[in-house]
């Protein structure tokens, strides 16, 4: 079951953050104008997780009461197992902020039901299409971003330059309606 944030359910923020297996990336390439990757996979994996103070803290609020802002959670029973953060972009796109799965309820359509909700939101609010951003390294999302047809539309080499220990890039995907 979907359930838009409210601040009754305001608590279940960030209960579906969980850790990603990197298993590889993805190498961007550009040719006549159209994004397409190939991917690299790693001979060793590991696990990474956004820590909660590593997670951009919003106005939560703002989410509950903004029309120009929306979290939806998604429930299993009584439990928060998925949740997505969207906001309306200057340029027309609903931005997917944050999307996450618990580990052990993904490649079960949570995601693809989020993602549904994002563009029915969308659509109400009269955008034309999702945007988001993720990293190289999160091969696993970029395959189901992929999937969904979305397509990249930009690659930025800069955005995690300021981590020393970082050498992701930001991989920016685009579902126009």
């Amino acid at each position: 079951m979907i359930k838009k944030m409210t601040l009754e359910n305001m608590n279940d923020i960030n209960k579906a953050n969980d850790s990603f297996n990197v298993i590889g990336r993805i190498i961007p390439t550009y040719e006549n104008g159209i994004w397409g990757y190939v991917e690299e996979l790693y001979s060793n994996s590991y696990e990474k997780k956004y820590d909660d103070e590593d997670i951009v803290h919003y106005d939560y609020q703002k989410y509950a009461n903004d029309n120009d802002y929306a979290i939806y959670f998604y429930y299993c029973e009584s439990k928060c197992v998925g949740q997505i953060i969207l906001h309306s972009n200057w340029n027309k796109y609903a931005f997917i902020e944050d999307i996450s799965v618990l580990r052990d309820y993904r490649g079960k359509g949570i995601g693809r039901a989020l993602i549904n909700t994002a563009i029915e939101w969308a659509k109400q609010n009269n955008l034309c299409g999702l945007m988001l951003e993720t990293q190289d390294i999160n091969l696993l999302a970029c395959r189901f971003y992929n999937n969904l047809g979305m397509k990249i539309g930009a690659v930025d080499n800069m955005l995690y330059a300021n981590f020393p220990t970082c050498e992701e890039k930001a991989i920016f995907w685009y579902l126009k309606f």
